[in-house]
């Protein structure tokens, strides 16, 4: 059965910091502190807690991930306040440079993640080959145990760094997403995307881009044309991501939701047992069209709005699609006829998406409420 709230919540606060700076006490780093502050992470991390700090680390060839001193920022804090910091995330389903975690820290290495400019050890949650596993048990519609990265599992507390911005499935990737992906292993993540791509014939040019980035060899080429062995597809998604032609697609009409809603009873899983324990900070600067999983990082579709924090991640989404649905979008970007002000901006690169529905099953599931107060902090 999936938990509901009869009453309402209360609105969450959102903390809100904005990037302009004339002085040193106005700086990134200096903002990161105050919402570290604001938040109430004083109450959250005790005095020798194994702290994580869940974050991307991105795929090598992606460069718009949470950058490493900020990272740092927040690790600092953290270990003044007596936690003992690891900053982690888990192996990927897809083949890539994240896939296991000798490959995972060496990417994360190469893009800055490492000891000396952390201050804090790189662990892979899920393990060198991700079976570092911990079942959770959960009340939900599709789940009533889900699959979580052990070393999230045993965390006593956990700071969630998403960087926010759209996803090719989901709609978009903040402080949910992150949790339920993110602090899934691969086996959690199948259970996740288990959807199952098809190939549009007359949209195939034959390029053969789907089959060199399947992990399982369930993308073949025949007649210089695409197919997909659904029998052995794991619905990583990784097809529909290269796919120069968009050949590739699902039934969205009735596949995405229970996808979404399945990501949500994930992020349950993640945080179930750290009530109290739990803060969320979402960076709205480089938001680019895809998820830092892909090798490229394509150009922002707004300018940069600044960083969030708060202990209820459903309202943070919710407060950063606001925000950036407030922009006009950029000049020479992915949504190319540009959208003005108040448009839905991932809805308008991801036409199937249903990003709405981490608000409405995140609600019912008690993950948090979409309905918010945006507090700005200095």
């Amino acid at each position: 059965m999936t938990q509901t709230n009869d009453t309402p919540r209360e609105p969450a606060k959102v903390f809100f910091a904005d990037l302009r700076a004339r002085a040193a006490n106005k700086n990134r780093t200096a903002k990161l502190k105050k919402l570290f502050e604001a938040v109430g992470c004083e109450n959250i991390v005790a005095k020798g807690d194994l702290t994580a700090v869940k974050l991307h680390f991105g795929e090598r060839g992606c460069d718009t991930h949470i950058s490493p001193t900020h990272a740092r920022a927040v690790v600092e804090r953290i270990k003044a306040l007596g936690g003992r910091p690891f900053v982690t995330d888990t192996n990927t389903l897809y083949s890539g440079s994240r896939h296991n975690a000798v490959d995972h820290i060496a990417t994360a290495v190469e893009h800055g993640f490492d000891y000396a400019v952390l201050g804090a050890p790189v662990v892979i949650a899920d393990g060198l080959d991700s079976t570092n596993v911990i079942e959770v048990e959960i009340a939900g519609k599709h789940f009533t145990r889900v699959k979580i990265a052990g070393d999230i599992v045993r965390a006593d507390s956990l700071v969630v760094l998403s960087h926010f911005k759209g996803h090719e499935l989901a709609g978009f990737g903040g402080a949910v997403k992150n949790l339920a992906m993110g602090c899934a292993p691969r086996a959690g993540k199948q259970d996740q995307h288990c959807v199952r791509f098809a190939v549009d014939a007359k949209k195939c040019i034959g390029c053969g881009e789907c089959v060199a980035v399947c992990p399982v060899g369930a993308a073949t080429m025949a007649d210089r044309k695409a197919a997909i062995d659904k029998s052995s597809c794991i619905g990583c998604g990784e097809c529909l991501t290269v796919c120069p032609k968009k050949a590739m697609s699902i039934d969205w009409h009735t596949e995405i939701v229970p996808f979404m809603e399945r990501m949500v009873e994930y992020a349950c899983g993640a945080v179930a047992g750290k009530a109290g324990k739990v803060a969320y900070f979402n960076f709205l600067t480089n938001v680019t069209p895809d998820c830092d999983c892909v090798p490229w990082s394509d150009a922002p579709i707004v300018p940069d709005i600044g960083f969030l924090a708060s202990t209820d991640p459903v309202a943070l989404d919710k407060a950063c699609c606001d925000l950036v649905n407030e922009q006009a979008a950029c000049p020479d970007c992915k949504l190319e006829h540009g959208l003005p002000s108040g448009e839905d901006k991932f809805t308008a690169l991801w036409k199937w998406t249903r990003g709405d529905m981490t608000f409405v099953h995140g609600e019912a599931m008690g993950l948090g409420t979409p309905r918010y107060e945006l507090v700005k902090v200095g």
